[in-house]
């Protein structure tokens, strides 16, 4: 392997390692609502794409569900219990999007994840001024 291409790497993972985690969980949800997006673009009786859309936010979702569950959690306990509730909402929809597709169900998707998106990087402005 290159040099080059070794400190490149290794860039990339320090960047990854030092991202806020705020900013890193807006930037997952808004890559889910985009794929998901993608797949509403494209509707049809047998959307293209919406397994793997599905999986990917599934995925997200128990990340989620499960950092929140942890006693290590340093969240309040009343906003954790949102985000297990929000979850388990998440993952009916999904549920009901792999037994039955309906676009509404995927559009529930997309504006969740967008709003957690938009809250989490409210939060992340407000810290950035704050600190300043």
């Amino acid at each position: 392997m290159s040099s080059a291409k070794y400190a490149s790497q290794i860039y990339a993972k320090s960047a990854i390692e030092t991202a806020d985690r705020r900013e890193l969980e807006a930037s997952l949800l808004l890559r889910a609502a985009a794929q998901l997006h993608a797949v509403m673009d494209r509707w049809s009786e047998d959307p293209p794409g919406l397994h793997e859309a599905l999986l990917y936010n599934r995925r997200l979702w128990l990340i989620f569900i499960d950092a929140v569950s942890s006693d290590q959690n340093g969240l309040p306990a009343s906003i954790r219990q949102n985000i297990l509730n929000i979850g388990g909402f998440v993952l009916a929809e999904i549920f009901s999007l792999m037994t039955k597709p309906d676009p509404a169900h995927l559009e529930n998707l997309i504006r969740i994840n967008r709003k957690l998106a938009a809250g989490l990087s409210a939060q992340t402005g407000r810290q950035a001024t704050e600190a300043a």
